[in-house]
């Protein structure tokens, strides 16, 4: 075992929270990509969403979820207690180096990078549900979600449960996170519905753009950019060779399959439609992000391309039969990206990776996507029967932000003479 050193330990620390940052920039990411895709009625009421979603998950990540995914190492001791991960008690740092146990990093560092991750979750969920849900219905599903449903599938994989002995790999989140987002997000628009005028009584299809499509691009860059965190940060280590070495080619690949994704995507918009569709363009490089979070250290920078690009070729298709065929209103494609394309990340691993097959992927895929959905369906009803989850139609045509945040996002676009 490699001998831990005070230097290698605060290396490896600094390491991991300076990825939990750049994947809690990725909050920023999905609030600019969301608030750009809607209609300009909605912005305040997207934005208000984002930024307290992400509040929510740190809290009840804190006070319940982290304990549920990893149970035996507890971070709170009491209601009350002090930071203290079991076995990584960070002030017993200086015994574990001397002694070179197994811990080489802060338990802090570990529980800062894993909270940005079930934010990460619940995000994917507010961009499928926008325009006409009720704010504090949203709130309560999301304290449910990050504090309950989430950890649960994730101790099955990461906190060393039966998916993880089975042989599922998904190296930093392709099913625990992005599927697990998406199956919640298409629970709640099953139950929410699609947004008024969107379908014709004669089957046709309203298109419904967004507002603001430079703040749609930004924010699919600050994604990107946070995948880096997202990707990188999973590797766990960087104070060797190896383990650098290793980050490196998870960086490269990250890069390389959402470069992938975006022009598939972009190429199959261009023969399909006949127009270069920005919109496409953006959820394709999402897409190739979401297909090599499964596995980015095991394939070679152009296999990582081609996985990214299958991506791209599938998130097209799905959000164009997801709209047309199914009349499933996903104004962001998030079901698509993080679901569809989550789910063939985790098919592409054992194509790569000799220590995974497709029995275990399947298994994984099968449980994850069962949990989350008839978990998120049922809380998704009661808080239909409890409070009701969607505003009233006079709301809806006037916009949320008034119903629900009482201001506007753009309010001189609604206002003459100034």
């Amino acid at each position: 075992m490699e001998q831990v050193t005070e230097l290698s330990y605060a290396l490896d620390t600094f390491y991991f929270l300076v990825c939990g940052a750049l994947v809690m920039w990725m909050a920023a990411g999905f609030t600019m990509l969301e608030a750009g895709l809607v209609r300009a009625k909605n912005t305040a009421e997207i934005l208000t969403k984002n930024v307290g979603l992400y509040a929510i998950a740190c809290i009840m990540y804190m006070l319940v979820g982290y304990n549920l995914m990893y149970p035996g190492e507890p971070i709170l001791e009491g209601i009350l207690g002090q930071f203290s991960v079991l076995g990584r008690d960070d002030n017993a740092a200086a015994d574990v180096i001397a002694s070179g146990g197994e811990t080489y990093y802060s338990g802090l560092s570990d529980f800062f990078f894993q909270v940005v991750f079930v934010a990460t979750a619940m995000s994917i969920v507010s961009g499928a549900v926008a325009e006409r849900m009720k704010l504090w219905s949203f709130f309560t599903f999301a304290i449910i979600l990050t504090g309950f449903i989430y950890p649960i599938q994730g101790y099955w994989k990461w906190g060393g449960g039966f998916l993880d002995a089975a042989g599922f790999s998904d190296f930093a989140g392709s099913g625990v996170v992005h599927m697990c987002g998406a199956a919640a997000a298409l629970a709640g628009v099953l139950v929410l519905g699609a947004r008024k005028g969107k379908y014709g009584k004669d089957g046709s299809v309203k298109a419904i753009p967004g507002c603001n499509l430079p703040l749609a691009t930004l924010g699919m860059l600050i994604l990107w950019l946070g995948w880096f965190g997202f990707n990188g940060g999973s590797e766990l280590k960087v104070s060797n060779v190896e383990e650098a070495n290793a980050v490196a080619l998870v960086f490269v690949n990250t890069n390389m399959a959402a470069a992938g994704g975006l022009v598939a995507a972009l190429l199959l918009a261009r023969a399909w439609f006949g127009k270069a569709d920005l919109t496409m363009a953006l959820n394709g490089a999402l897409a190739g992000l979401v297909a090599i979070t499964a596995e980015p250290l095991t394939p070679s920078p152009m296999a990582a391309t081609l996985i990214g690009a299958v991506g791209g070729l599938l998130v097209v298709p799905s959000i164009v039969f997801m709209d047309r065929s199914f009349k499933i209103d996903d104004p962001v494609g998030a079901i698509s990206v993080h679901g569809v394309v989550g789910i063939w990340g985790l098919l592409a691993v054992p194509l790569t990776n000799d220590e995974a097959s497709f029995g275990s992927q399947l298994l994984g895929i099968g449980t994850i996507f069962a949990w989350v959905f008839i978990t998120s369906l049922i809380v998704w009803f009661a808080l239909k029967a409890v409070m009701g989850v969607r505003v009233s139609e006079e709301e809806e045509y006037e916009g949320v932000d008034i119903g629900e945040c009482g201001l506007e996002a753009y309010p001189e676009f609604a206002k003459t003479g100034e």
